[in-house]
């Protein structure tokens, strides 16, 4: 919900069988917007997820047949099965909110949410995402295995027809409160204290590239708009503390020895949380 109020995609990663994909329908499915599924493929081309033209043989012109990239939330299923062009497609749609389709451009409906899932690059037929890409996921969640319990649950409730979803949204208030994110106040203080947390991770020995300032922005952002879901009119160093390894850890790129090692960008960002103070001292 924060990368939706914050304009933002969201990635979703995990071993197959974690009900990604069951999340993200069923999440969906109560926004009241448009949705389309993209199942990525190695063999899928970026005319599949755009959409093009088509020749109508009744009067000979050519119209357009819109991709599923045309609605205000996507499903993008193992995005890493996808070849580069077709990345290069999507990457387009995600951080101009517009497509190009034989040299025009379209814009896409609003709002515009990707709800993107991967399975680990160790599994067969996998390909890591390139930096630019992942950079423009505002956050990525790490889905596990659930506990005992939680299973458990699962379990029991799939015993009988799982209740459907129903919309609570509709396009027009996200787009509201999409807007009052942006008047969501930020002191000095808090944009001093996101400065300082990515400068930890751009200075930190084990990581060959830090946080850059998209970063810092998409911090910002999910921190505003975290305050609004909180019904607060301003971010606090609380909403940075919450949301920095979702939206940081995924952007970092660890060196060769640290991934040797076993170093989790996570753990980096953890690092920074506990020796970089809220406020200057």
């Amino acid at each position: 919900m924060v990368s939706l109020l914050a304009r933002g995609h969201v990635l979703l990663e995990g071993v197959p069988g974690v009900a990604k994909t069951t999340l993200v329908k069923a999440f969906a499915a109560t926004l009241g917007c448009s949705f389309r599924r993209i199942q990525f493929t190695p063999d899928l081309l970026p005319a599949d997820i755009t959409g093009t033209f088509v020749l109508s043989p009744r009067d000979g012109t050519f119209s357009l047949r819109e991709g599923p990239l045309f609605a205000n939330v996507v499903l993008g299923d193992e995005i890493n099965r996808a070849p580069a062009k077709t990345q290069s497609a999507l990457l387009e749609a995600m951080q101009e909110k517009q497509v190009t389709i034989e040299g025009e451009t379209r814009d896409l409906p609003s709002p515009f949410l990707v709800l993107a899932t991967q399975n680990p690059v160790e599994q067969a037929g996998t390909y890591p995402l390139p930096e630019a890409q992942i950079d423009r996921f505002l956050v990525r969640l790490l889905v596990g295995y659930p506990s005992p319990e939680d299973e458990r649950g699962i379990l029991r409730r799939f015993l009988a027809a799982p209740p459907t979803p129903q919309p609570i949204l509709r396009p027009d208030v996200i787009r509201n409160l999409q807007a009052q994110v942006r008047a969501i106040h930020a002191e000095d203080e808090v944009l001093d204290y996101v400065v300082r947390l990515v400068g930890f991770t751009r200075e930190h020995g084990r990581l060959f590239l830090g946080a850059s300032p998209r970063a810092s922005l998409a911090l910002m952002h999910a921190a505003r708009a975290r305050a609004l879901m909180q019904a607060r009119p301003y971010a606090l160093p609380d909403d940075v503390q919450a949301l920095a390894i979702p939206v940081l850890a995924h952007r970092l790129v660890l060196t060769a020895e640290a991934e040797m090692e076993g170093t989790r960008p996570e753990a980096i960002i953890q690092q920074a949380l506990e020796r970089v103070p809220p406020r200057r001292a």
